[in-house]
């Protein structure tokens, strides 16, 4: 299990033991955080599991695919350290990761 710790827009923490290869959505449904909304289940759709992430994290997330970068497109959320948390599956290397969430899934 890899610690991940997801901080809500109001500073709020909870932290995770999340299951590598599941994405970081669906450890954090499974563990009930707060502000991972994920309203489409992880098919990319809805962009209601948007995160942000330190640039030393950058190396492990893998590129976005198109669909994702149309999402966050859509959320006016472009550049660096912005994900959808579906699209990013859970290694090892991610342990001690801090993730923050936007006020709007709050």
């Amino acid at each position: 299990m890899v610690k991940i710790t997801f901080v809500e827009f109001d500073g709020s923490e909870t932290e995770v033991q999340a299951k590598p290869g599941l994405s970081l959505m669906k450890n954090a449904v499974a563990s009930n955080v707060p502000g991972v909304l994920a309203e489409c289940g992880g098919n990319c759709a809805c962009g209601t599991c948007r995160i942000y992430f330190d640039p030393e994290w950058a190396g492990l997330m893998p590129p976005p695919r198109d669909s994702e970068t149309e999402m966050l497109d859509y959320w006016e959320e472009q550049g660096d350290g912005v994900r959808l948390s579906c699209q990013v599956p859970v290694v090892e290397e991610m342990e001690g990761m801090v993730l923050r969430l936007p006020e709007s899934q709050s």
